[in-house]
């Protein structure tokens, strides 16, 4: 059973304001509704008879200077009616909607017992800078930042047609946070964006943060340890998304854009991909899932092997081998979970410390500790090696979330290999298989293209063809336009 089901919380509805009937919107009651809100500005002209009710920090000053600031106080009390029939300034007669435009930046004015609202929304944001997490060496650097309609200016600056789709949605209680769904008509599957929408839909909880915070009320199989829905803070990522099929949703207060419905091999692939050429993209590709496999099986084969399999082992490296362990009073599984535990521990720290502070700590404490440990006999050589590969391995699958998933998976690999060998190994890869055989994306078959086998797929997906060959949008996104690319061969 879906999470998205089992969200809605029926008579224990989340704590939030409770409903009230819905009457005409008047100052007072504005001002009552918004008691103890310091922030809150009350302003009066007196002599043309108006009154305006915002919060200042959510207005910008230009826009206010425009809208309201000079228009008012150039005109007399006879000239207000004809300033507030402009189409800027629109008049509401429903209190729950002026409150919410007020909560979104608009200004509300007041005047001759009737009420109107100008948006004049802009508020302070960071600039638009390079993703931290999601960097590249070569292709454009900007990305998403935490404000929902400059991300939308992002997307339209790159998708400048009018195919391009925004429905708005409202998310959490209390916060009431916006969610965008984004989609080009004639390209996407409507039933995915049926899908996704009903899901955002029937969600009923007090907040919502993020994006990453989103795709867990949304998801197909939340006890799945893999994540079902890519994110990324990536402006050109997201768009590449958009233009082959997919359904984009964005939080307003996140800079991660979630794009569905999601295949497992998607997370191996990086926008690098497509700004080198093609042979390099494709070792690039392969590369990352070699690292994959290194990631989950190396140390755990290192547990296997120096536990139940000695025969597998050259008898040159044999011999090295027996010394290093010679002095280790731990069983391999110990000594290799003492050792992914203290790599995990140094992850951490990096990322949490300042960055120079975290690169420290990172290179300093991983060479000084791996040394300690080899010269107390708690741990070998070759496994210090084994787990340094497993590692950085690790740091070449571009998805930090997909990454963080697979590092899980190897602690268990590693205790079923210290258990049974190289069978233990092979069930434990074989339950992993089993699992993602299952797990759906928006109802979508998550192994896509490998299963079902879609071999044309392929092209894009342990290798970057050429682009004269990616004639075909992924089969995945059950485009009613499959064609993208007309190029001649």
């Amino acid at each position: 059973m879906s999470l998205f089901k089992r969200v809605r919380h029926g008579k224990n509805k989340p704590i939030g304001q409770p409903d009230k009937p819905d009457v005409l919107p008047s100052l007072q009651q504005t001002l009552d509704e918004f008691k103890d809100c310091i922030d809150l500005v009350h302003r009066t002209m007196p002599e043309i008879q108006v009154e305006f009710v915002y919060f200042g920090h959510l207005v910008g000053s230009d826009p206010f200077t425009r809208e309201i600031a000079v228009p008012f106080s150039s005109i007399s009390a006879d000239e207000v009616p004809s300033l507030l029939a402009r189409t800027q300034y629109v008049e509401t007669q429903s209190a729950k909607h002026l409150i919410k435009e007020i909560l979104d930046g608009a200004v509300a004015i007041f005047y001759g017992g009737k009420c109107y609202v100008v948006n004049v929304y802009k508020p302070d944001n960071r600039s638009i800078e390079q993703s931290e997490t999601e960097a590249v060496i070569t292709g454009p650097h900007d990305s998403f930042i935490e404000t929902a309609e400059v991300n939308l200016s992002l997307i339209r600056q790159r998708v400048k047609s009018s195919h391009l789709k925004v429905m708005k949605y409202e998310v959490g209680e209390v916060t009431k946070t916006d969610v965008y769904v984004l989609y080009i008509d004639r390209i996407t599957n409507m039933g995915y964006v049926r899908e996704l929408s009903r899901r955002i839909q029937n969600i009923e909880i007090d907040a919502v943060h993020d994006g990453n915070m989103l795709v867990q009320y949304i998801d197909d199989h939340p006890n799945s340890v893999f994540p079902l829905f890519p994110t990324t803070e990536r402006t050109d990522a997201a768009v590449s998304k958009l233009v082959s099929g997919r359904v984009l949703a964005i939080v307003d207060g996140s800079p991660s854009v979630i794009s569905a419905p999601a295949s497992f091999f998607e997370f191996f692939s990086s926008p690098d991909d497509y700004y080198q050429r093609w042979m390099l993209g494709t070792a690039t590709r392969l590369l990352r899932f070699s690292a994959f496999i290194i990631t989950i099986a190396f140390t755990a084969l290192y547990v296997s092997v120096t536990t139940f399999h000695y025969e597998m082992i050259p008898e040159d490296l044999l011999l090295t081998l027996t010394e290093s362990r010679s002095r280790v009073p731990f069983p391999p599984i110990y000594e290799a979970l003492l050792l992914e535990t203290t790599i995990e521990l140094l992850r951490e720290a990096g990322a949490r410390l300042p960055t120079k502070i975290g690169q420290t700590i990172g290179i300093v404490g991983g060479i000084v500790i791996g040394q300690a440990a080899v010269q107390a006999g708690l741990t070998s050589n070759i496994l210090i090696i084994a787990v340094a590969s497993s590692a950085i391995a690790s740091f070449v699958i571009p998805s930090y979330v997909m990454s963080a998933s697979i590092r899980l998976i190897r602690f268990a690999l590693i205790i079923l290999a210290g258990m049974l060998g190289n069978m233990g190994l092979i069930m434990g890869m074989a339950l992993v298989v089993i699992h993602l055989s299952g797990l759906t994306s928006l109802q979508s078959s998550y192994l896509t293209p490998v299963a079902p086998g879609r071999f044309k797929d392929w092209r894009d997906v342990f290798i970057r063809a050429p682009f004269w060959m990616l004639k075909e949008r992924p089969t995945q996104s059950k485009s009613p336009n499959e064609m993208k690319n007309k190029m001649k061969e």
